[in-house]
């Protein structure tokens, strides 16, 4: 039985999964009572605690008087997708065990088109039972499942794999703004990229899409800001140095701040060029 949440902005998003044969809840508490297994996936670390940050309208996920502690038991399992730092899936995995229930976090490596496909990368950490119950689900919509171990890995693999991304959309966009800036052909560039070794599919479809322009999204840059902010707060804890990632994320932020938060992460070629 698929289950999904009443979507509080227009119903329309909720709508589609009605009619592919979902059964619509209107509370967190409700989809919990219904499932055996509950996934989620939401914008940020604190609307994953308290959704009154976004289209939810006051609902707490986790906590609330309706939220998924109300019905969780030792029957129920829940898998938080969100992206989120260890020490939010932590006190979440926490407040889920205490009350008896199943609590694993799965990561999601991969763009909306991967996702159309079917073909993700899943980062999974927590109960291991769950992980192996989860697997026709993940292979549903990707291709690869890993399970890390302990709660809080499967997050902080999923951190260093964005800030790798975010560094690399970084430097493609500075290089393709240098190209243009010094009278080269951006599409040359591209195509002689495309001839090496940095050649490698994200930084020739961002390429494609720096020159086309429109920057459609893909993977939102306001998401990619997003990790990397967590990335950095991670690197803090550890006292680890992330020198080249405060820059990636000093650029998205201002290409959010002027207004491209929503479009592709593409977009920071934006900041970069102008």
């Amino acid at each position: 039985m698929a289950l999904s949440l009443k979507d509080y902005s227009d119903g329309k998003q909720c709508d589609d999964f009605v009619k592919a044969g979902a059964e619509r809840g209107l509370t967190p508490s409700d989809v919990i009572s219904a499932a055996d297994v509950t996934f989620c996936c939401v914008s940020d670390p604190q609307v994953a605690k308290d959704p009154s940050l976004n289209y939810l309208d006051h609902l707490q996920i986790i906590f609330g008087n309706c939220g998924v502690l109300q019905e969780i038991t030792t029957t129920k399992g829940y898998v938080e997708m969100t992206g989120i730092d260890a020490e939010t899936s932590q006190d979440l995995a926490d407040a889920i065990g205490a009350k008896g229930g199943r609590y694993m976090e799965a990561q999601v490596q991969g763009s909306k088109q991967q996702a159309e496909e079917g073909t993700l990368v899943l980062l999974a950490a927590g109960d291991r039972s769950l992980f192996d119950d989860c697997q026709s689900c993940f292979q549903a919509v990707g291709k690869n499942s890993f399970y890390l171990g302990e709660v809080g890995n499967a997050s902080k693999m999923n951190l260093v794999l964005q800030l790798m991304t975010g560094v690399s959309m970084a430097g493609l966009a500075e290089g393709m703004a240098l190209a243009d800036r010094s009278g080269l052909q951006q599409k040359d560039v591209l195509e002689v990229l495309g001839l090496t070794t940095l050649a490698c599919p994200l930084l020739l479809e961002k390429g494609r899409a720096i020159i086309e322009g429109g920057f459609q999204t893909q993977m939102a840059l306001k998401h990619m800001q997003k990790d990397l902010k967590l990335s950095l707060t991670m690197s803090d804890q550890l006292e680890q140095p992330l020198p080249l990632t405060a820059a990636a994320n000093e650029m998205f932020k201002h290409a959010k701040r002027v207004g491209y938060g929503d479009h592709d992460v593409s977009a920071v070629y934006i900041r970069a060029r102008f």
